[in-house]
Order: C-alpha cells, then sequence, then structure tokens
C-alpha cells in the first residue's frame, strides 16, 4: 500500500502573499496528520517563494511525537544550505532533485552521467551519514534506474508529470508504460519507488494499478486545488484512498 505525503508547498505559497501568517502552515500539517497522511513533505527553495528557513525546524518540532510513524520528508537541490537543514532536523527521507535557483518546479530527473553521477553519489554519502533515506528524482526511464545503485541512494521518485499530461489528453497509455517499467526495473534492483508530480484523484487509479511495488507518492499542488472545493482533511483521506486502491486505510 503506498504512502501518501503531504506537500505543503502551496500552503507556504498561499500564506507568503499576505503577512498575516494565514494560512497557517503547522496548522494545515497537523491536520494533514490528523486525517491519516503518512509524512509530510516541503522544498525548501533558495528564493523562499514558499517554504521559508524558519517552517522546516517548526515543522520538525510540531512532528516530534508523530515521526517516525508520520515522516519529515524533504526535497531539494544538493547544495550546502539543503545539507544545512537536513543536519539541523534529521529527515526520515531527503529527495534530490537537479533543479538549481530560478527553477519553477521540477520538470525534470536527473541523467546520471559523467556531470551528476559525482555530485549525487558525494550528496548520497552526506545523506547516508545523517540517517536520511536518499531517494533520486528521476524521469521515467528504466535505463536510469541502472546507474541508480552505484550512486548508494536507497531509492527513486519517478517523475510523473509527463504521464499526467498525457492522461489529460486520453493518451497516457505510453507514458503509464514508462512509469510501470521504471517502478519495475527499481524494484528488481531493491530501490524503494516513490512517484510525483502532477498526480490527482482521476490519473491515480491507473498508475497504482500499474506500479505496485509503489511505496509513496508526494502530493501537493492537485491536493490543494481539490482542497479549495473539498476541503483539506476530506481531500488528504480521498488521496490516501486512491493510493490505498480505492480503500480507506
Amino acid at each position: 500500500m503506498a504512502r501518501l505525503s503531504v506537500n505543503l508547498n502551496k500552503i507556504a505559497l498561499l500564506r507568503n502573499s499576505r503577512r498575516t501568517g494565514v494560512p497557517d502552515l503547522l496548522e494545515f500539517a497537523r491536520l494533514a496528520y490528523e486525517a491519516g497522511a503518512q509524512g509530510i513533505t516541503v522544498h525548501p527553495r533558495p528564493d523562499e517563494r514558499h517554504i521559508r528557513g524558519g517552517d522546516v525546524p517548526a515543522l520538525a518540532a510540531l512532528m516530534h511525537d508523530w515521526r517516525p510513524a508520520c515522516e519529515l520528508s524533504i526535497e531539494g537541490y544538493p547544495d550546502e544550505r539543503l545539507f544545512a537543514i537536513c543536519e539541523a532536523v534529521r529527515p526520515e527521507q531527503c529527495t534530490l532533485v537537479p533543479d538549481g535557483p530560478g527553477v519553477l518546479t521540477s520538470e525534470e530527473g536527473w541523467k546520471l552521467d559523467n556531470r551528476d553521477t559525482p555530485l549525487v553519489t558525494a550528496a548520497v554519502a552526506r545523506l547516508s551519514k545523517l540517517g536520511a533515506r536518499a531517494i533520486l528524482f528521476i524521469d521515467p526511464d528504466p535505463n536510469v534506474v541502472e546507474r541508480v545503485p552505484g550512486t548508494g541512494a536507497d531509492g527513486v521518485e519517478i517523475y510523473t508529470g509527463s504521464y499526467a499530461a498525457a492522461f489529460r489528453t486520453g493518451d497516457a497509455g505510453a507514458r503509464l508504460k514508462a512509469c510501470g517499467d521504471t517502478a519495475a526495473r527499481a524494484g528488481q534492483r531493491g530501490l524503494v519507488v516513490n512517484a510525483g508530480h502532477d498526480l490527482n484523484l482521476d490519473n491515480l487509479p491507473t498508475l497504482v494499478a500499474a506500479m505496485p511495488n509503489l511505496a509513496e507518492a508526494s502530493i501537493g499542488h492537485e491536493l490543494t486545488a481539490d482542497a479549495l472545493k473539498m476541503g483539506w482533511q476530506t481531500a488528504v483521506r480521498a488521496y490516501k484512498s486512491a493510493l490505498a486502491g480505492g480503500t480507506e486505510a
């Protein structure tokens, strides 16, 4: 059964549009946990357009009694800023993404070529010393999976944005197969398999069926959009149910 980690970036983005502290990021984290979320994800970017520097330690303090059953998951580019954050809060999981400053959102995975591999391998080693599960954000490409074990990473997060885009046009077959094949190859290599980007209540069931070894999905944007219609905790429960194959866990 795949776990749901709720990404709070869009709650933080909304908060940052005013100086009132509303909506309260910690309150939404607590509500997500009470609704059954098994993780909280944040991606603290250098420009702090959503998650700010003080948010991560505050979340870690809030989650102290929930962890490790409800995991703190941090995403980011492997620079000194990310390592300082991880050293301070010791997340259960850290997903390394290849996008640097100024990138709008993560839409491309590591290629693990001659340029990527040394950087990623060194980053994974540092995260391992902190006790964090090191996950690499990759495109749905089984060939990239073959290079992951050499970095020492614990698993992969498969980028599902291209699948979601194809799903919207009714032509998701090839993209779905790529995700499923990538997940299967990662499973054969003993890697944790996560997924994320543009997943919603419409496209999740098909993806879950194609990736039976899916361990976790990190979902924020679409869940937040649905929450505007159905309410935050109702949306969290609906996404958790979708990841569980349609039955409430």
